[in-house]
């Protein structure tokens, strides 16, 4: 079964929201910024959860042709997976970046791999694992068809099921090796977070390549009904 998101639950304090989940699910997605940055590991000391945490995304850019940028944003990354070490995450969820215009394309893809050599040691230093997340139908940023995983490498990968539908090529995604799902619907034309049979995708398929990977997965709706509407759903198929 299928864990759950704390974006469901954004709004509300990061603790109010671990209470509710808890009694719902044994994996929980930290959305480590905003209302759910976590400022206190020792929050999760009275929780027997597994857990895994998104890296920080809002004015976050690894590949950002600008240096300082760029070095804030993988110092930034850098600072979750010391919280994921301290919570004992099982993984993080880490965005790709993206560049602003086509011509800085050469540029951005070598601040990537940058970005990437320095996030591969830290991750070694704190010992956790983390996973790049395919990117929706956003121009100009990294990883949004199965040929940008040429830029991560041996890096594993979050496939999240919306982002890849919006741009055609979820049985694609659903054919590769990855290591944690993002699980939500949408009509194909808007990131809508929706819960599953509110939009398009055909989720046999979906539960079909999480079962054969052995990936953990998430539930990434907006709001707590989608969610539990989503995992009946889900435990149905």
């Amino acid at each position: 079964m299928p864990g759950v998101s704390t974006c469901c639950l954004i709004a509300e304090p990061l603790d109010a929201a671990l209470d509710q989940l808890a009694r719902l699910t044994d994996l929980i997605e930290i959305m480590d910024e905003g209302p759910h940055y976590i400022t206190d590991a020792g929050l999760f000391e009275s929780y027997t959860q597994r857990f895994v945490l998104h890296a920080p995304f809002h004015g976050i850019n690894i590949a950002s042709r600008f240096e300082a940028i760029r070095r804030a944003s993988v110092q930034i990354t850098s600072e979750s997976f010391e919280t994921a070490a301290a919570i004992g995450a099982e993984g993080i969820v880490v965005h790709p970046g993206y560049y602003a215009w086509e011509q800085e394309k050469e540029t951005a893809d070598r601040q990537f791999r940058k970005s990437l050599r320095e996030l591969r040691k830290e991750a070694r230093e704190h010992s956790v694992t983390f996973w790049f997340e395919n990117m929706g139908n956003m121009n100009f940023f990294n990883l949004r068809t199965p040929e940008g995983l040429d830029l991560i490498g041996r890096t594993g990968l979050a496939l999240d099921t919306g982002h890849a539908f919006l741009n055609g090529r979820l049985d694609e995604f659903l054919q590769l090796p990855f290591r944690h799902m993002h699980i939500h619907d949408n009509r194909g034309r808007t990131d809508t977070h929706s819960a599953i049979g509110d939009g398009s995708i055909d989720f046999l398929p979906v539960k079909k390549a999480l079962k054969r990977t052995g990936a953990t997965a998430v539930m990434e709706m907006k709001d707590l009904s989608s969610v539990r509407r989503s995992l009946e759903s889900f435990e149905a198929i």
